[in-house]
């Protein structure tokens, strides 16, 4: 069974690739969690995170945008000291505030699924990569996500994490041709 080589052969990024990066999401607390981890990933490898998911998903409230929105300078105090998270303030921070500005997309299109999945009329775009080299880091449509969301206010959105957050709810389709889950998302 061939896979994107990028999966490696680490049983958790594995998992990951077989199970998870590229089905489609259309569930907002999901959406959610991957902007906090995507964001947590700047600079890092996303192994590092998918270790630390479980320490994010308690240290988050199970990635429950509301509650999150409502963490305050304690909150962010008792994060800084959690080694189950990336500790970097200035991504807490953030987390914090793209909390409150997920919630503003939410009343204002009625979910984040809706606001994000609107600027490809619902349907995924299906890549046809041949080779990782050809996988690109950005997109136009990442470079439009992004600029909308940093008009609204949120950080660590620039366009490569949004690229990586589009890869990995399915609103992109990179899979390699090759790997057997092309076929089963195209």
């Amino acid at each position: 069974m061939e896979r994107c080589p990028w999966a490696g052969n680490d049983d958790l990024y594995v998992r990951y690739h077989d199970e998870e990066w590229g089905v489609p999401v259309h569930d907002d607390r999901k959406h959610f969690e991957f902007l906090v981890l995507e964001g947590a990933q700047a600079g890092l490898s996303w192994l590092t995170i998918l270790r630390k998911r479980d320490g994010y998903t308690t240290a988050y409230e199970g990635f429950d945008p509301e509650a999150v929105a409502g963490f305050d300078g304690a909150k962010v105090e008792q994060m800084l000291a959690n080694p189950g998270i990336v500790r970097n303030g200035r991504k807490i921070v953030a987390s914090i505030k793209n909390a409150q500005l997920f919630r503003e997309i939410q009343g204002e299109f009625g979910s984040f699924d809706s606001y994000l999945w609107g600027f490809v009329d619902g349907r995924p775009v299906v890549n046809r990569w041949e080779q990782i080299c050809e996988v690109p880091c950005t997109s136009d449509l990442s470079d439009a996500v992004s600029k909308d969301l940093r008009r609204r206010g949120f950080g660590f959105v620039g366009s490569t994490i949004i690229y990586s957050h589009l890869q990995a709810v399915g609103v992109v389709n990179d899979h390699l041709v090759s790997c057997f889950r092309y076929a089963q998302l195209a």
